[in-house]
C-alpha cells in the first residue's frame, strides 16, 4: 500500500483545493481524507506540494509519429487510400516512443492516440497509458473513437485522386456510412442464418459501431463550416460524433454550446500553417467554456511535444481561460471525450492511481514534477 500525506490536492472534480492524504492499494485509489493512517504503507510526504490528477491527451499521434524518426518512420496516415476505417491504432503503436518517456515525466498518464487527417475515414484511436513494452499492455481502451477528416487535409492528399472538394470529402464520407448502415441492417436480419449474411467486407465491418452508436466518429475539422458538415452527417446517421481542433470554434461558441457535442480544442501553439488555421487563437478554449461547452486542450502531439500539454492549458488561462476550466481541460474533460473517466481523469476512490506532484502550478513553465504514479507506481 501507498499513502499521500499531506498534499495540496487538485482533483478536478472540486474547485477548491483541499489538504487530505490519500491511500492507494493494487493500482487504485481505495480512500481519500485527513488524517489517514499511514501504518504499514509506503509514505510520499508531499507537504507544500500540489497534487493533480495524471494529464489525458484527447487527441495525438504519439508512438505513430514518434520521436526523431523522420518521414521514413511515420505509421499515423495510410496514403495509398483516401477511405482505411478498418485500421488500427494499437497495429502502428511504437511503445519505446522517446515521446512517451517525455510524456510521463511531463505528468501526462494517459494518451488518446490514432491516425491522422490525410484520409477521409482513418481508422481507430486507442487510449494507452505511456509506460510499457506492449501497446496490448498498456491499453485503457483498444478502441475509442472512429477517426475521420474534413477540410484541407484530403483534399490536399488526394486532390489528384479524386478529392480536390470539401464536397468531395463529405460524399466520400455519406457513401460509405450509408454502406455500413445497410451492410449493418443485413447483419441484423440475417442473424444466426448463414445463407442471409452479406459478403464479409473489412471496412464496412469496422464502421458497423459506429452506426450502432457504440463508437463515436472523432471529427477533423478547423473551419466553422468543417465544423457544421460534420455535425450535419452525425444527424443524418444518427451517430455519435465528437469535434477536434474546433479552430474557429470560438466564432460559433454558442451554436456548439447548443450541439452539446464533446470538443478538442488545439494544438494552438505554433503558426498558423494553413488557410484554415489563420483564425487560431489561445482565446478559444475560454470562450467556448465560457459558452458551456465540454472543452479539452490538446497538443496533436507530436504537432506540439507532448510534455507540453500543461503548459497549453496555462497558455489557455493567460487569455482568459478560468483556471478550474482549464485544469478539466487536461484532465476528466478529456477522460469523458474518449469515454474512460471511470478510470482517469480525477482523484476519486475506485479510479487508477494515476496522480501528478508538483511543486508550483503545472500550468507555469517554473513548475517541477517531483512524482509521477502511473497505477499507484512511480515512473520517474
Amino acid at each position: 500500500m501507498l499513502i499521500i500525506k499531506s498534499g495540496k490536492v487538485f482533483d478536478a472534480v472540486n474547485e477548491a483545493p483541499r489538504y487530505v492524504d490519500i491511500l492507494i492499494d493494487n493500482g487504485k485509489i481505495i480512500k481519500i481524507g485527513e488524517n489517514l493512517s499511514a501504518d504499514g504503507c509506503e509514505v510520499i510526504n508531499a507537504e507544500g506540494l500540489n497534487v493533480y490528477p495524471g494529464f489525458v491527451e484527447a487527441h495525438g499521434h504519439i508512438g505513430l509519429d514518434g520521436y526523431g524518426i523522420g518521414y521514413e518512420g511515420q505509421d499515423y496516415n495510410e496514403y495509398g487510400d483516401i477511405l482505411t476505417p478498418h485500421l488500427r491504432a494499437i497495429d502502428g503503436i511504437q511503445p519505446r516512443d522517446f515521446a512517451l518517456k517525455e510524456a510521463r515525466e511531463a505528468g501526462v498518464t494517459c494518451l488518446n492516440v490514432g491516425p491522422g487527417s490525410s484520409n477521409v475515414l482513418g481508422g481507430t484511436f486507442a487510449a494507452i497509458k505511456p509506460v510499457g513494452i506492449r501497446v496490448d499492455d498498456m491499453c485503457v481502451k483498444k478502441e475509442t473513437a472512429m477517426k475521420c477528416a474534413f477540410g484541407e487535409n484530403p483534399k490536399r492528399c488526394y486532390r489528384d485522386k479524386g478529392n480536390s472538394s470539401r464536397m468531395s470529402t463529405a460524399a466520400k464520407l455519406r457513401e460509405m456510412l450509408f454502406k455500413a448502415k445497410e451492410y449493418a441492417e443485413k447483419l441484423e436480419n440475417a442473424k444466426e442464418d448463414p445463407s442471409k449474411k452479406p459478403a464479409f467486407d473489412m471496412k464496412l465491418s469496422a464502421l458497423v459501431p459506429v452506426i450502432k452508436g457504440e463508437l463515436p466518429l472523432k471529427a477533423h475539422a478547423h473551419q466553422a463550416d468543417d465544423l457544421f458538415t460534420a455535425l450535419r452527417i452525425a444527424k443524418e446517421f444518427g451517430v455519435n460524433i465528437t469535434l477536434e481542433h474546433v479552430t474557429e470554434g470560438h466564432l460559433i461558441a454558442d451554436e456548439l454550446a447548443e450541439e452539446g457535442v464533446m470538443l478538442a480544442v488545439g494544438p494552438t501553439l505554433g503558426h498558423a500553417s494553413k488557410f484554415e488555421l489563420r483564425e487560431k487563437s489561445w482565446t478559444t478554449p475560454g470562450v467556448l467554456a465560457k459558452a458551456g461547452c465540454h472543452v479539452s486542450i490538446i497538443t496533436d502531439s507530436p504537432v506540439i511535444p507532448q510534455k507540453y500539454l500543461p503548459i497549453c492549458a496555462g497558455l489557455a488561462v493567460k487569455a482568459g481561460m478560468d483556471p478550474f476550466e482549464a485544469l478539466k481541460a487536461i484532465t476528466i474533460h478529456p477522460a469523458e471525450h474518449i469515454g474512460i473517466a471511470d478510470r482517469v481523469g480525477s482523484i476519486e476512490v475506485g479510479k487508477d492511481a494515476d496522480i501528478v506532484i508538483t511543486d508550483g502550478c503545472p500550468f507555469e513553465i517554473a513548475a517541477r514534477t517531483k512524482y509521477v504514479l502511473i497505477n499507484g507506481k512511480n515512473v520517474l
